[in-house]
């Protein structure tokens, strides 16, 4: 029996163990093992790609911090804030509060950078809230997943930096050109959950008044201020990407710690502090946390950087064994004898999306973007506006089956099971790829606010 035989029954068994439910970990795990016994390559090549991974691996340095970032701005109550005023913004509309939830993903990304931590922290805020609201709890869920995409694509965003030092890219450029199709994401997203929710009669509504709005956006200062922060501090060069969570997780731990005291101070003093200094006290300050506290927010956040980090690992070995039946050059022979401009554009956008069915977006990233990237760029496609459009559709694999990483969040956060989640993201996932298709048609949205291109 040919090799070529064996790895295509290996990889039909992988496909089986999957529809079984096994976890996907498993499942690439049993694909390259297999892979690797047909190939003739020793399982010390699996531990030490796993190894290089996790001590070389760029990204890898960061993804735990902007994961304990988004668990601490959870825990410390500053998510909620955010959540709150999304809310006084989007209420008086039908679905308002799942409109909020995806306008609460799109603040809660420009602080995490990490899609998993955005649809974890707000699905974990926003979907008990929508359950309560009269929402149907698969849609809820599915909210949640969807919002998360914009995790990646709204910067500081960890994918961004990964694409932008293999390519040799500023990742400053990079972070620019995703702002404009990260909030038409949001937006676009934002309308068809209106249209579903109008359709359904989903949600209360609330007033929109303007006190209210003021009120939130007050409260929320602190969730601002974590925004500014990153932003500031990578788009002047003080610190890098990595350094910024860093210093995000400092900030949000000192708020966490410091808040709790003052609200108990406040219970304390009883009717010796004014009502008025009580009530903006209250609304400038978060609820916070116990140094207790911190040791069990640790550990979720390693929980999930657990989940998360070996199925880059797994996936990255994945890659290996790739390259070694040939897929680079077969992809790149494909991909180039497409013809002109859209062609080329066209198909890869073709493979990003086919290829985030299975991958993750590291892996699928490490795979693709170095075949693509040069062919399109070749072909006369701005190397910014390239790497926008291949990252909104990495972006849109995180709730396209059957890998859907968000989907596997949103399941654990809600209990909700996976395939139950499928069918109320085919509106979000339709939204997500007009958006790309715009995005790839109009390079202008990826290019106008970077000045040294002028529009």
């Amino acid at each position: 029996m040919s090799d070529g035989t064996l790895i295509l029954l290996i990889s039909m068994a992988a496909t089986l163990f999957f529809a079984l439910g096994v976890p996907i970990f498993l499942v690439i795990g049993i694909w390259v093992v297999g892979a690797s016994f047909v190939l003739d390559l020793t399982l010390d090549n699996i531990g030490t790609a796993l190894s290089d991974v996790f001590t070389d691996g760029f990204a890898l340095l960061a993804m735990p911090l902007f994961i304990l970032t988004g668990d601490l701005i959870n825990r410390s109550g500053i998510a909620k804030r955010l959540s709150d005023f999304a809310y006084s913004c989007l209420g008086w509309l039908r679905g308002g509060l799942a409109m909020a939830s995806l306008g609460a993903c799109g603040l809660f990304a420009a602080i995490s950078g990490s899609n998993s931590a955005t649809t974890a922290t707000v699905g974990s805020i926003m979907y008990p809230e929508m359950v309560k609201g009269g929402y149907d709890r698969h849609f809820a869920a599915a909210t949640a997943a969807a919002g998360g995409t914009v995790g990646i694509i709204i910067p500081p965003s960890i994918i961004f930096i990964v694409y932008g030092f293999m390519m040799n890219l500023p990742i400053s450029d990079l972070f620019v050109g995703g702002i404009l199709p990260g909030a038409l994401m949001v937006m676009a997203m934002q309308g068809v959950c209106w249209f579903v929710c109008r359709r359904h009669g989903w949600g209360h509504l609330i007033r929109l008044e303007m006190r209210r709005v003021i009120k939130a956006a007050i409260g929320a200062w602190l969730g601002f201020f974590a925004i500014g922060l990153v932003l500031w501090g990578i788009y002047t060069g003080k610190f890098s990407p990595t350094e910024a969570a860093g210093v995000t997780v400092g900030f949000c731990l000192i708020v966490g710690l410091v808040s709790l005291p003052v609200h108990r101070w406040l219970g304390a003093r009883g009717e010796d502090v004014p009502i008025a200094a009580r009530g903006v006290t209250e609304m400038l300050v978060v609820r916070g946390f116990r140094p207790v506290d911190v040791p069990a927010i640790v550990m979720r956040s390693a929980q999930i950087t657990g989940v998360l980090a070996p199925l880059i690992a797994i996936s990255v070995v994945m890659q290996q064994i790739l390259s070694l039946l040939g897929t680079r050059e077969t992809l790149e022979a494909f991909v180039t004898g497409m013809g002109g401009y859209y062609a080329v554009l066209f198909t890869a956008m073709a493979l990003v999306l086919a290829a985030g069915t299975v991958l993750e977006s590291l892996p699928n990233t490490i795979i693709l973007a170095p075949i693509l990237a040069p062919i399109a760029q070749s072909m006369g496609v701005d190397p910014i506006h390239f790497a926008v459009v291949f990252l909104v559709g990495d972006a849109i694999g995180f709730i396209t089956p059957p890998y859907g990483l968000n989907l596997y969040v949103a399941s654990g956060v809600t209990g909700i099971p996976y395939f139950r989640l499928i069918r109320h993201t085919m509106p979000y996932l339709l939204a997500l790829l007009a958006v790309w298709l715009v995005v790839a048609l109009v390079p202008e949205l990826s290019t106008i606010l970077l000045p040294q291109r002028g529009g």
